[in-house]
């Protein structure tokens, strides 16, 4: 039942704005699109993160550092390939993401050997978050959103 809602939600979502999309990388390939119920390709994960994107990134003024997370994209991980971030309006940066635990009942858990979903930044140096995704459709989403607006408590 629930790839059954995932998939009607995916055929209603038509991805992120009126913008254009943004023409995918060239040496990422094309995984096939079936609803597995574990939320594992695109066509599963898209309408959530399509849905979520103003929780994709936070920064943490912490300890005399901003911490810029990317928690929520690592934890829908399997249906992507890559995420890019741009801070400051900088150049665009692609973040390492940990392998999908595909054999797992959580396939997107976050797990001690997976690393930390986050990178330190001098304090109060992170005003403006620009961040890119390629779905393993290869389609492309983007959010340009500023520090207060996902400023962690």
């Amino acid at each position: 039942m629930l790839d059954i809602l995932v998939a009607l939600i995916a055929m209603g979502s038509g991805g992120g704005g009126d913008a254009a999309p943004e023409a995918a990388p060239q040496a990422l390939v094309a995984e096939e699109q079936v609803a597995t119920g574990k939320f594992l390709t695109a066509l599963e994960v898209k309408p959530i993160l399509t849905a979520t994107k103003g929780s994709w990134v936070a920064v943490r003024d912490y300890n005399g550092q901003d911490l810029v997370y990317v928690t929520h994209l690592w934890a829908w991980r399997c249906g992507l390939v890559q995420i890019e971030m741009a801070v400051n309006g900088g150049a665009f940066e692609v973040w390492p993401m940990p392998d999908c635990h595909v054999d797992s009942p959580t396939p997107g858990a976050i797990t001690e050997s997976d690393g930390l979903p986050y990178r330190s930044y001098a304090a109060g140096s992170v005003q403006q978050l620009d961040v890119r995704i390629t779905y393993d459709d290869l389609s492309v989403d983007t959010i340009s959103v500023a520090r207060q607006a996902v400023l962690m408590p």
